[in-house]
């Protein structure tokens, strides 16, 4: 059942995700040309987009689900599918449709197909977790050498059922437990009598034992895969780099590392902040200004170093809320603070204060989402008391972040708060993703609506 299911559902996924396409592109043909975008086209017109979205996914070989993915990971890969679409769609397909090449339909055209195929492809991934919880789809592994993190990769056999793999125990020499087959020698006798699909070698194996494993995995057409020691489970996703034939392993590279993340990442951020810069600040800063000028001298804007990315220093922009005061930079505002204006206080409250970071965002000091940037006197603090404080550097500091939207906003007053919102960045950066930014960004505006515990 389970190689048989394996055989035939990359067919199985091509053939719906065909299907699929086709009926979402007429879906999107009638819903975009209902509001103007689109001039109605024929059936016929889409088939050959269809087919060009077949060529596209299986040349990217999308219908490869991995057992231990997550949704992200799905989405990312249909993320840069529709890019290779609606790019070849532009040039292949709108000029035969239009007299010349329009911008909106291309993008509407991506936009449609990502919503509509992402919502297909995550109940695909859905659908299967589930298949394999139940026991279908499974693959038989083994732990040869037992001891080190071994045991927590059987614990995640045993807790994460939606693998689909079927831990059938441990072959070694020194343990004694229910779950031990065998000592070492005895997995080359018995492995052949347990349809095996995955060998999993403890990292403190000798060298030549694993070297006969794999080349017995070889022989027998079985996949090997090695368990890293205790210093490499650094809840962080490694990858490898070759020099010629050798690899070295990537121990603390992030995702925004990758050109391509952080390219989607800045052309996100300059879009975002350009249309809250025309569409709110091209007012919203004459008004503020006028009311703060009205309420108390000195200047519109509150002008503070931070240190951004690599703690290259910046100035942060915010909307003054404070009279003028020697402690701005060195003392944090607290509730009821006789510092902040009356005007200041609803700034504050409301986070308006911060809207003029999106100018910050534009200059390349900032983006959208990230680690909050600190004073410089805070990060001087901090960094002597929390150990890898630095390390939320390594990426571009965020109007909004993850920290903010847990709870951890506005005034430090214990270790606790720092050490939460440093852990929190800390997971956010080894762990981003565009769908992890578009959570925060809801998030944040919840938080806003209804969470204003925090703000003064």
């Amino acid at each position: 059942m389970k190689r048989r299911f394996d055989k035939y559902f990359p067919w199985l996924f091509t053939a719906s995700d065909f299907v699929i396409s086709l009926f979402a592109l007429l879906a999107l043909n009638l819903i975009l040309s209902g509001v103007g975008i689109f001039d109605r086209a024929e059936f016929d017109a889409f088939l050959p987009l269809s087919l060009l979205w077949l060529l596209i996914s299986g040349l990217r070989k999308d219908y490869k689900i991995g057992r231990t993915d997550e949704y992200d990971r799905t989405l990312s890969q249909l993320l840069v599918t529709v890019f290779w679409f609606v790019g070849a769609s532009a040039i292949l397909w709108l000029p035969f449709q239009t007299p010349r090449l329009q911008v909106l339909p291309v993008l509407t055209l991506g936009l449609g197909m990502l919503i509509l195929m992402g919502g297909f492809r995550v109940t695909v991934h859905m659908l299967l977790r589930k298949y394999r919880a139940k026991g279908h789809n499974f693959q038989n592994a083994v732990i040869v050498g037992k001891g080190g993190t071994s045991p927590k990769l059987a614990d995640v056999f045993r807790i994460r059922k939606d693998f689909g793999i079927n831990f059938l125990g441990y072959f070694d020499d020194q343990a004694d437990c229910n779950q031990t087959r065998g000592g070492i020698s005895d997995f080359f006798n018995e492995a052949s009598g347990l349809d095996l699909d995955l060998i999993y070698i403890h990292e403190h194996l000798e060298p030549k034992m694993v070297k006969k494993v794999i080349d017995f995995a070889d022989e027998h057409y079985i996949k090997v895969k090695m368990i890293p020691g205790g210093s490499l489970q650094l809840e962080k996703n490694l990858s490898f780099s070759k020099y010629g034939e050798f690899f070295v392993i990537n121990v603390n590279e992030i995702p925004l590392d990758s050109l391509f993340n952080s390219l989607a990442k800045r052309a996100f951020d300059l879009i975002f902040a350009s249309l809250v810069t025309v569409f709110i600040l091209s007012w919203l800063i004459p008004l503020v200004g006028l009311l703060i000028k009205l309420e108390s001298k000195g200047p519109i804007f509150f002008i503070q170093k931070r240190n951004g990315v690599n703690n290259r220093e910046f100035n942060c922009l915010k909307f003054r809320s404070m009279t003028p005061n020697d402690y701005a930079d060195s003392l944090q505002a607290t509730k009821n603070d006789p510092r902040v204006t009356r005007i200041g206080s609803f700034l504050r409250t409301s986070s308006l204060d911060e809207m003029p970071q999106f100018l910050n965002v534009l200059l390349g000091d900032m983006s959208i989402v990230g680690p909050r940037p600190h004073t410089i006197p805070m990060n001087k603090t901090f960094k002597t008391q929390i150990e890898r404080y630095n390390s939320r550097h390594k990426i571009r500091p965020g109007i909004t972040g993850l920290a903010q939207v847990r709870g951890y906003r506005g005034e430090i007053e214990n270790p606790f708060q720092i050490r939460s919102r440093v852990r929190l960045d800390s997971f956010y950066i080894n762990n981003w993703s565009f769908l992890l930014d578009m959570g925060i960004m809801i998030k944040t505006i919840h938080e806003l609506l209804f969470n204003r515990e925090n703000a003064y």
